[in-house]
């Protein structure tokens, strides 16, 4: 259904150094620079953050969750430390299982240097 998700940020240096490090944990190589905005591409599909084309401050959406597939409980957990060690703010619950109504997930949320809010989601077998 997606192509791509983007989002903004103020610092294009320090958020590549950020999501470098916070999808390494993903086995995601580090990102590719064009100029205003950074890509990571992978099979399943890109994320890019970008400064704003506008000029004006970038802003997180008010609401907006961005959720990075992960592997295992394990690699939620290594995916939240390596966010908070580089800076990230952990929010919600601890990371851990949550039931919803499409069974159980491994969960974690924090908001990235920009304010962006982030999740990591295993899905548990049933």
């Amino acid at each position: 259904m997606f192509s791509h998700v983007m989002i903004g940020t103020n610092d294009l240096d320090k958020a590549k150094a950020f999501y470098d490090k916070l999808l390494g944990t993903l086995e995601v190589r580090p990102a590719r620079v064009d100029g205003h905005r950074i890509f990571y591409i992978t099979k399943t599909g890109v994320f890019s953050v970008s400064k704003p084309i506008n000029g004006e401050p970038a802003t997180c959406a008010n609401g907006g969750t961005i959720g990075f597939a992960c592997n295992s409980p394990e690699q939620v957990e290594a995916w939240h430390a390596a966010g908070v060690a580089a800076g990230a703010k952990s929010i919600e619950d601890p990371p851990g299982i949550r039931q919803g109504p499409g069974g159980k997930l491994y969960l974690a949320y924090l908001r990235d240097l920009d304010g962006n809010k982030i999740c990591a989601m295993h899905r548990l077998p049933a």
